[in-house]
């Protein structure tokens, strides 16, 4: 699982401007992945390599290499005699994800709150600051939000909680906080591009700027918030998704 955290800032949907990728394995991947991510290829659906070389261009090698991938992220499934399929949504796995979350990014939280010094307090200005504007500016755009904005926003959403933690000394929780965003993504997507019909209006902007005060005060009140942050977009997440039956 930590393997598959490694890289982290590789771990969101690329966007239309972003460089071509070293190895066909990793354009196989990323490609996968976005589409997974973003529902173009539905929760249970079969990914048969013959439909897949067809879709990306790419051959068995590297579709199947990217498929491993995505299956110790649990993006994917595979069976002996049904091959792979993209992952079920499942109500008790994003609790699941997101408790965990919780746990390692409260200790995260804490120790670099201990040991932070001014360069980490800058840089959570400064994630925090980009975030906001890419916010304000999401909410001047009229229709749907585009995937080059989603990815953005996801960008620098990812960028404000990872600079939180980027100090507690521990590249194993910060690996473990990566594999559990990546876990989390495809749920949480829909929160970050706008308000989620039928769920109650919600500042996210005031929920960010409630974290960032406090743990530059260094005060436990910063792991709470947190905790409640997480907690409310998963509560979101469980009220507004069409959940399978066994989910």
């Amino acid at each position: 699982m930590v393997a598959a955290a490694k890289a982290g800032n590789d771990r969101r949907i690329v966007s239309e401007g972003a460089g071509e990728p070293a190895t066909l394995s990793e354009v196989a991947y990323q490609r996968l992945r976005a589409d997974i991510v973003s529902g173009a290829l539905d929760a249970g659906k079969p990914l048969r390599l013959e439909a897949l070389k067809q879709r990306y261009g790419l051959s068995f090698s590297p579709l199947r290499e990217a498929l491993m991938r995505l299956q110790s992220e649990r993006l994917v499934l595979s069976t002996a005699l049904r091959g792979f399929s993209v992952a079920p949504l499942s109500r008790a796995e994003m609790k699941d994800a997101t408790e965990t979350r919780i746990l390692i990014e409260s200790d995260a939280l804490r120790r670099s709150m201990r040991d932070g010094d001014d360069d980490w307090e800058a840089a959570i200005v400064a994630a925090f600051h980009a975030l906001s504007l890419q916010a304000e500016r999401q909410a001047r755009l009229s229709g749907e939000v585009g995937a080059v904005d989603m990815h953005a926003m996801d960008e620098r959403h990812y960028q404000f909680h990872r600079a939180l933690i980027a100090h507690c000394g521990s590249p194993r929780l910060l690996d473990l906080a990566d594999q559990l965003y990546v876990e989390t993504q495809r749920y949480r997507l829909p929160c970050l591009v706008g308000r989620v019909a039928g769920t109650p209006a919600r500042d996210v902007a005031a929920e960010h700027q409630q974290i960032m005060d406090a743990t530059l005060r260094r005060s436990e009140d910063a792991v709470r918030y947190l905790a409640e942050h997480y907690r409310r977009t998963a509560a979101i997440i469980e009220a507004s998704t069409v959940w399978p039956s066994s989910a």
